[in-house]
């Protein structure tokens, strides 16, 4: 067996502590990177998000919002979900005879510097599969996935109009 005396335990200590501060560094470093797919960037900026409201469950609701991107690289919104229902992303047009018309969209691209309105006659949510009417004054989870700024949940007000 062999055995150490005197200044050498101390210095095990010491190592010890060093390696305890060393890894707590590390685990902090890694907790900012790792975390910052999951969590909201601090350019992106998600505010006023509304669903109009619906009388029956066959009815699709509509949803709206306002992106804000302060950041200085451009992002894209890719998914939205939510648990009352599916939530697919959609764009209303007008085509060449005046007839409004919409389709689902990928994306929606969001630039640096700039803000982009999810709201009637453009850009909307589109939320069907609920379970019972939405009625003015709920409180809805919207939780959206941004291409870089990772997930950003949100509650939207329920309203008549």
């Amino acid at each position: 067996m062999h055995r150490t005396v005197g200044r050498p335990a101390r210095l095990r200590r010491g190592a010890v502590a060093v390696l305890g501060v060393v890894a707590a560094v590390a685990l902090s470093a890694c907790l900012a990177g790792c975390g910052s797919a999951a969590s909201p960037s601090p350019g992106i900026v998600v505010s006023d998000p509304w669903i109009r409201a619906t009388a029956s469950v066959d009815e699709a609701a509509a949803g709206y919002l306002t992106i804000a991107n302060n950041g200085s690289a451009a992002d894209a919104l890719l998914s939205v979900s939510s648990p009352v229902g599916t939530v697919g992303i959609h764009e209303s047009q007008l085509d060449s005879s005046g007839m409004e018309w919409m389709h689902p969209v990928d994306r929606v691209d969001v630039p640096a510097g700039a803000t982009v309105e999810l709201a009637p006659g453009g850009y909307h949510l589109m939320i069907t599969g609920v379970t019972a009417p939405l009625t003015a004054g709920q409180h809805l989870e919207l939780d959206l996935v941004f291409e870089h700024a990772g997930r950003i949940v949100v509650q939207a007000d329920v309203r008549a109009s």
